[in-house]
């Protein structure tokens, strides 16, 4: 019994002694609360998503589980713009510190992506750490004032050739004297497609008094005594690209390091409006003249048929032969294409290889309705518009017709459509309008695509609209305008308008190309006077090709 007695004493002398112990220790800490944010609005409006046409100078609201540390805010909070540029701001508090009124110290920029965001750092009153994610973006609203003042609709027209024609003349390859591929590639690699529409902007710089008639034949002196001494051909054709130093031959891609003979076409276009206008006696003339019709007639266009096939073949390489395997057939951008190797005096083609090949026995023939326009020829809503563009720089549509389709209608109808589809805007992207349409093929943020009405990435590329200028002037010049006075400060440089931009997702091109700029130019040169429709019509080659060999019909032939 005493033994018992003893040991439950031991017991409760062993938990006085912890419960003593236990009372002398100090108490952990109680961490602060952690700093949340409960809500963010955007002038007035909950802030979930991507919010389009903001103000420029918006107000940013946001509530707080707990008063801020404002020594911590300035360094943690953060408006940008889609360069990376902080842009500084004025903060407000409210509601003891809990709710913070950020807004811009001056107006933003308008049609531009900007980020707000809020970094670790930021603490509440009492030093509790924020545990949100803050990063939310909005798209600024169209600033419509005039970017530049204002000229008359001639002299504006002057003026995008002018400052377009740069590109050419500034920018031209200073050896071999040809367009380079693009503003911002490799500068050795020039394009013999869109050198041929860089050849067609010379006479129109000389009319324009841009350069001299001196300067222009220096230039083509230049370029085709590259064209004949440097620059490799295949069956006398060029490749798509070329190193303007020594003239060999830029792959252009797998199993292509060849001819091309749709590019090759382009060029002799150019070659072709430039012998017709460099027609003066000189002996400097004369020469030209005679170095271009060597050039021309040495294109081998029916060994393209590969082997007599009904059909031309766009590629040939030394070295894969006819590995590309692509036949050239339309509708689409190669009607040129025919119609250069139809006109050969050397080695033309005849009507059933047209008619079975381009035409495809008229299984180009479209005929149906698109948005109240009918469409003649080609896919459904008619595809990208330089189809409408790349031939007729140098064929009058105007008058024009086939067995397949009267071209007038074709190139109006395909651009009103066009023009049609961006205005009804299916899609629903910010910023398409009757002032900003046209779809065809450019750079697209990190890319390049053929858009049109079935391939609409929310993309507009400024030489659409403006190259279907003779086709739809009205409209053409409604773009013209919204693109220089209202977007000049974003798409208007060095070498003309930037070759795409979107007002969905504030994107705008560094690039200039050359197989765009060069449209521009001669289509806008085409609305004015004429002037290159009337020199390539005039060549008798075509006269005949167009009329005798494949039975085109118009007034000037």
């Amino acid at each position: 019994m005493k033994r018992i007695v003893a040991i439950c004493l031991l017991g409760v002398t062993a938990v006085i002694s912890f419960n003593s112990c236990k009372k002398k220790s100090t108490p952990a800490p109680v961490p602060p609360p952690y700093l949340s944010l409960t809500n963010i609005q955007l002038n007035g409006n909950g802030w979930v998503s991507i919010v389009y046409n903001v103000s420029l100078q918006p107000v940013i609201k946001l509530r707080f589980s707990e008063p801020v540390n404002q020594a911590t805010v300035t360094s943690s909070f953060n408006l940008s713009n889609v360069n990376g540029t902080t842009i500084p701001v004025s903060i407000t508090y409210q509601s003891n510190d809990s709710v913070v009124i950020v807004q811009p110290s001056a107006a933003l920029q308008g049609l531009m992506k900007y980020t707000f965001s809020i970094g670790g750092s930021l603490k509440s009153a009492a030093g509790g750490l924020f545990i949100s994610s803050v990063s939310n973006t909005f798209y600024t609203q169209l600033d419509s004032t005039r970017k530049f003042p204002a000229i008359s609709d001639d002299s504006l027209l002057t003026l995008v050739q002018k400052q377009t024609f740069k590109y050419f003349w500034d920018y031209g390859h200073p050896i071999s004297g040809l367009a380079r591929e693009r503003s911002n590639g490799n500068n050795e690699v020039v394009t013999s497609g869109g050198s041929g529409f860089g050849i067609m902007a010379i006479p129109v710089a000389i009319n324009r008094n841009f350069i001299t008639r001196a300067e222009g034949l220096a230039r083509m002196q230049t370029i085709i005594s590259f064209l004949t001494t440097k620059a490799v051909r295949f069956h006398g054709a060029y490749s798509h690209w070329i190193n303007g130093t020594s003239g060999a031959v830029v792959p252009f891609g797998t199993n292509d390091n060849g001819a091309d003979i749709v590019e090759t076409s382009y060029l002799m276009m150019g070659l072709l409006t430039a012998r017709q206008y460099f027609n003066g006696t000189s002996a400097e003339e004369t020469t030209l003249r005679d170095s271009i019709n060597s050039i021309y007639r040495t294109v081998d266009w029916d060994w393209f048929r590969r082997g007599g096939k009904k059909v031309l073949y766009w590629n040939w390489s030394p070295d894969y032969a006819w590995a590309v395997n692509v036949p050239v057939q339309g509708w689409n951008e190669c009607l040129i294409t025919y119609v250069m190797a139809a006109s050969s005096p050397t080695h033309a083609i005849d009507k059933p290889v047209y008619d079975s090949g381009y035409a495809r026995n008229g299984a180009m023939v479209n005929g149906k309705t698109f948005l109240g326009y009918t469409l003649p020829l080609g896919e459904d809503y008619g595809g990208p518009l330089f189809f409408s563009h790349y031939s007729f720089l140098g064929i009058n549509p105007n008058g024009l017709s086939d067995s397949y389709a009267n071209y007038q209608t074709q190139t109006k109808n395909h651009s009103l459509i066009n023009y049609s589809y961006c205005v009804s805007n299916p899609k629903g992207y910010y910023g398409y309008s009757d002032s900003c349409w046209g779809l065809t093929a450019s750079d697209i943020s990190g890319g390049y695509t053929a858009s049109s009405p079935r391939n609409d990435v929310s993309v507009i590329a400024p030489t659409a609209a403006l190259s279907s200028i003779p086709y739809t002037p009205t409209e053409s010049m409604k773009a013209l305008k919204f693109f220089y006075y209202v977007l000049g400060d974003k798409i208007w440089g060095n070498y003309g308008f930037v070759d795409a931009f979107s007002l969905n997702q504030m994107w705008y091109a560094g690039s200039y190309l050359a197989i765009d700029q060069g449209p521009i130019i001669i289509m806008i040169e085409n609305y004015r006077t004429g002037l290159l429709w009337n020199l390539f019509g005039s060549c008798p080659e075509v006269k005949n090709g167009m009329k005798n060999v494949l039975g085109f019909s118009a007034p000037y032939l």
